[in-house]
This record gives structure tokens, sequence and C-alpha cells, in this order.
């Protein structure tokens, strides 16, 4: 009885459900194409991207600080306002740096007039030369003179025509004359020496490249530039931020002031896994997004360079790994992306926004590291290059109305012509 009942059953669960078998097989088949399909995107597409959302918006912050040390009578610049390279941003009281041009600028016009002389002394030395040797010919003819005196005088002295005492008198007439020939021969060698020594000092060179010249010139620029630098100008466009002075503030050289962020120039760190990276190259196509813009804006760069060193190498406070117990953490490494200047004008970004970065590893075949040093530098100013060329200008200007005409210029040259 017991074998009838369970036959039943037992073909029921061997022939088994034909909609449950159904379902399996369809699950079955569903789960296989979705293996199989998973597996082929992995292979063609996900295993030619290296995606990170560890990637954060970088950029140039440039502080703005001071050359000088002054009091702050003008901020002509907030927090958010742009600024054009060049604009004046933040002034000093100026009052101190004029007056210290004004003595710059009167001791170099003395020092070119002082100098000036020194020239003119040239032709003066040369003068006294030719005078003392014209004595030292005088000189010599009252030698001869006195000699022939003498000569006749002994002559006639063994006839008692002239007696000793005259005949002394004509000696010692002689010996004075000879000592006077004397002294103005040593009157030609101090004159030439005093001449030597006076060319010693514009041999060589002009009125305006004299030492002392250049050396007065250089307080006239040094001057002249303080008082420029009592004026600071925006080195680059960019956008103001961190404003920290205060009007009537007295500020020391090199204390930050504000800073200015050039939005046009950012780019971005991507921090791939230290896994990651063994196929991603300089040059290699990069896609963006932004949590500012979302996926509407997706933005376009390549691979600039990789890091030099993981984050935790160059960290403030780096892991102590071979101490105590010790924890593996996957390092990560910086991946420098630039951005098209394109999109960025027309999609803005701010530093330290949040990007996702999806890095096309398909072609392999570029540099991990760059090989060539960059021959243009990526960020420079030419604001303060103006402060230098109106320095040079003013030097001029002072030394132009202080040197006379340009027979006086030009006596360095012909100075030099004659000492050879």
């Amino acid at each position: 009885m017991n074998d009838a009942t369970q036959t039943p059953d037992t073909e029921t669960s061997a022939g088994g459900n034909p909609k449950r078998r159904k379902a399996l097989t369809t699950l079955a088949i569903v789960v296989v194409l979705a293996a199989l399909g998973w597996t082929g995107y992995e292979w063609l597409v996900a295993s030619h991207y290296e995606d990170t959302d560890n990637a954060y918006v970088e950029g140039n912050v440039i502080q703005v600080t001071p050359q000088i040390s002054g009091t702050v009578i003008a901020i002509t610049a907030d927090n958010t306002d742009f600024v054009r390279a060049g604009q004046p941003l933040v002034k000093f009281d100026p009052t101190d740096a004029k007056v210290a041009l004004q003595q710059a600028e009167a001791n170099l016009a003395q020092t070119v007039r002082q100098v000036r002389t020194l020239y003119a002394n040239n032709g003066t030395l040369q003068a006294q030369i030719k005078l003392r040797e014209a004595d030292v010919v005088k000189a010599q003819s009252d030698v001869s003179r006195a000699r022939d005196d003498l000569s006749r005088r002994q002559l006639l002295a063994g006839n008692g025509a002239v007696s000793k005492e005259e005949i002394e008198h004509a000696r010692t007439q002689l010996a004075v004359a000879q000592s006077a020939v004397a002294a103005a021969q040593a009157s030609v060698v101090a004159a030439r020496e005093q001449l030597a020594s006076n060319q010693s000092m514009t041999a060589g060179t002009t009125i305006e490249q004299h030492p002392l010249v250049q050396e007065a010139a250089a307080k006239v620029r040094e001057a002249y530039l303080a008082t420029q630098r009592a004026t600071m100008p925006a080195p680059v466009d960019g956008y103001v931020a961190r404003r920290t002075v205060q009007l009537g503030q007295r500020v020391a050289a090199g204390t930050p002031l504000m800073s200015i962020v050039p939005l046009s120039q950012v780019w971005v760190d991507a921090n791939f896994k230290e896994v990651q990276l063994r196929n991603i190259r300089i040059g290699q196509p990069v896609t963006l997004t932004a949590d500012l813009y979302g996926s509407k804006v997706d933005y376009k760069g390549h691979v600039m360079g990789l890091g030099a060193g993981t984050g935790s190498a160059f960290a403030l406070l780096p892991a102590q790994n071979a101490t105590g117990n010790w924890i593996k953490v996957v390092q990560r490494v910086p991946v420098r992306i630039a951005l098209d200047p394109q999109q960025l004008k027309s999609h803005p970004l701010r530093v330290g926004l949040s990007m996702e970065a999806s890095v096309d590893v398909t072609h392999k075949d570029g540099k991990t590291l760059a090989d060539v040093p960059t021959t243009i530098a990526p960020t420079q100013t030419e604001v303060y290059s103006a402060m230098d060329e109106g320095a040079n200008a003013d030097v001029r200007r002072v030394i132009a109305e202080n040197i006379g005409n340009s027979k006086d210029a030009g006596m360095g040259a012909g100075t030099a012509m004659a000492m050879k």
C-alpha cells in the first residue's frame, strides 16, 4: 500500500514542473549572457579606461606681497574682483621714497660733475707738464750762461783783471743755476706722476660708465624702484582671493596682502591608485566631469605628467612604516591633467572643486616620465620690467643734465688715446 501511494509522487518529482523548469532555464541563460556581456565589456571597453573620483581642480594661487615696507593708503581691489595684469591693487604712502629719490638724484648729479672735473684735470695737468718742461729748458740755458761766465773769469784771473771774489761769485751763480735745473726736472717728474694718477681714474671709460657715476646711478635706480613699488600691481590676470590687508596698516616687506588666482590656467590633479598606473602614459586623452556641472558638461583633457612620488611621501608627517605594527595602505600618485582652455572659458572651474576623471589607456606607446626640460615658463609676468626701464630713463636724464657738452662726455676716450 505504501508502495502504491509513493509511486505517483515519485513520478511527479521526476517529471518536474514544466513552468518551473522553463523559468530556471531562462534564468540560467540570462545569467550566462550577463556574465558573457560583462566579460566582454571588461575585455573590450572597461580594460581600456582607468577611472577615479579622487580628483580635484588645482591652480596657481599667486600671493601679492610688497617689496618694501610702508603704510597702506589705498586698496583698489577686493575679494572676487577680476583684475588685469599691471592693475594697481594696494598703494603705500610714497613720501619717504620720493625724498630718498631726490637725494639719490642730487648725489648722482654731484658725482657726474666731480667726474667731469677729473677728465678736465687731465688737460690741466698736461699743460703743467709742458710748463715745467719749459722751466727745465730755461734753467738749463741759465746753467750754460753761468758756466760760460765762470770760464771767462777764470781765464782773466791769471792777469789779475778779475778778482778772486768775482770768480767765487760766478761759481755760486753756476751752482744756483744747476740747482734750478734739478728742481725744474723734479717738477716735471711730479707733474707727470700727478697726470698718471689722474689718468688712472679716467682711462678706458667715459663719464657715463665711470665707476663713481655707476655707483651713484645704482642708488638712483634703487630709490626710483622704491617709489614705483609703493604701488603694487597685479602680476597676472585673475581673481582676487584671501584679501587680508586693511587701510592704514603698517606692512613689512614680504607680508602676504592678497592672492590672485588665474582661473584660465587651472588643471586637475587626479590621484590614481598605484595599481592603476601601469597603463597610464603622458599624452593619453582624459574625459572629466565636475560635480559643479554634473554629467551635462564633459571636459576634454590629456595627461601632462605623473607625480614624482606618492601623496604620503610628500606629506607634512610622512608615514614611518619601518617602526611598530604595519598595515599596508594602497598608495596614490597624483596625475596632472591639462584642460581645454576654450571649455574653461565657457564653463569656468574653481580651485579645489571635485572632479571625476577617466583616462583612455588604449594606446600605451607614450612615456611615464618626461625626459625633456620645459623651455617655456608656465607662468610669468612682465609688469615689473617697466619699473626698471623707468629707473634707467631717470638715470639717463640726470646724467644728461649734468654731463655738459658732447666734448666733455667723450673725454674718457680721448684720455685713453693720450695714454697710448
